[in-house]
């Protein structure tokens, strides 16, 4: 015990005298947190509209209102000429058209339904189907109107509609920042444990110092242990700090148990901890170990469900992310934090969890060479 103290002691005041190593524990993670938040969101504000009006109708106008009210659209013009909006839209002064065709009311009021057009620019596949939602919501609304107005009286004279109240469990307010904040606290505990754990063990390779401890009496174990242990720490306070900016800034809901999300991120940092070691005993070099965490955690983090859903992947895609660990980590953390969930419903990511550790961790430990 005396040994590994000896070697975690000098491993803390190794990490904290590298000039590279403090500001990427303690100054990125929080300028990711604040940043990242306000910037990754999918959502859309100030969609450029041009609106060609080509029957001056009271239907159109109210569609058209309905455009303006909302807080996602800008009408930056409003025409009978249709290809002048065209132009504006391939010129990209504009995101979307909403076109009405002459006769939009008559046909709507004689016959009970009517066309419209909406061309969207889907150079941005994500963006176009976001404004093609958007879009969507609002003429449904609209139409839901007209129809009460002009053709759902019954017979005491009121409007014969349905009254749609939605419950948004989870996330009442949509507050996409919540659901984006802990995506990013995945990302940074990932960050401290695989990718930096790995660059301290590639840094001392290339200076010599593994060799040196290598003819040493130090142990197998006891010189793993005081490399991985330092970064579980620091994970674990990244984890915490990082909960703590969440709800002061952005109000971030704990409705589960906080100590049951540190003891899964205890089991998750085993995984990528190993990972990290492992990518630092087929690396020579740290410019070898970058292009390698690279490909690594690209890939975990696209995967993981950050930005999309998982369940939205092809199903062999899926099959694939049995193996990527952030993404039991990434559903997790929301279900714990915002859903609430306790043991039993994560028990089948836990367990695959701790038997994907126990891999890891041999794999990188049997991978590694000490010569006594």
């Amino acid at each position: 015990m005396r040994i590994l103290y000896t070697l975690l002691i000098k491993e803390f005041k190794q990490i904290f005298r590298n000039k590279f190593m403090v500001p990427v524990i303690f100054v990125v993670p929080l300028v990711q947190m604040i940043l990242l938040t306000y910037a990754a969101s999918l959502e859309m504000k100030g969609i450029k509209m041009a609106v060609v009006d080509q029957d001056y109708s009271t239907a159109s106008r109210l569609l058209v209102s309905r455009f303006t009210a909302s807080p996602f659209f800008e009408i930056n013009l409003q025409t009978n000429d249709y290809k002048e909006a065209e132009n504006m839209l391939t010129g990209d002064q504009v995101d979307v058209i909403l076109h009405f065709q002459h006769g939009f009311e008559k046909r709507l009021y004689s016959e009970g339904k009517t066309g419209l057009q909406l061309v969207i620019n889907a150079i941005n596949a994500t963006e176009a189907g976001l404004v093609n939602v958007y879009c969507t919501q609002i003429i449904r609304g609209f139409n839901s109107q007209i129809r009460a107005d002009w053709f759902g009286l019954g017979a005491s004279g009121n409007p014969a509609t349905i009254e749609i109240i939605p419950r948004l469990w989870y996330n009442p307010l949509i507050d996409y920042k919540i659901y984006m904040f802990s995506g990013i606290l995945v990302i940074i505990v990932t960050l401290i444990g695989m990718m930096l754990t790995a660059l301290n063990l590639v840094r001392e390779k290339e200076m010599g110092t593994t060799e040196q401890i290598n003819v040493t009496p130090v142990r197998k174990y006891q010189f793993i242990i005081a490399k991985l242990l330092p970064f579980w720490i620091i994970a674990i306070f990244e984890l915490a700090f990082g909960l703590v900016v969440g709800r002061v800034l952005y109000g971030l809901p704990m409705v589960g148990s906080l100590g049951l999300l540190f003891l899964f991120t205890c089991v998750y940092l085993f995984v990528v901890l190993g990972i990290g070691l492992f990518l630092s005993t087929i690396s020579n070099t740290q410019q070898q170990m970058m292009f390698v965490a690279f490909f690594f955690m690209i890939t975990f983090i696209l995967m993981s469900g950050v930005f999309t859903p998982a369940e939205s992947m092809p199903p062999w895609a899926q099959k694939i992310n049995l193996l990527n660990p952030a993404a039991y980590f990434m559903r997790v953390i929301r279900m714990i934090l915002l859903k609430g969930s306790r043991f039993h419903d994560i028990s089948r990511e836990f367990y695959s969890l701790a038997i994907y550790a126990v891999f890891t961790l041999t794999l990188a430990v049997s991978n590694y060479r000490k010569t006594t």
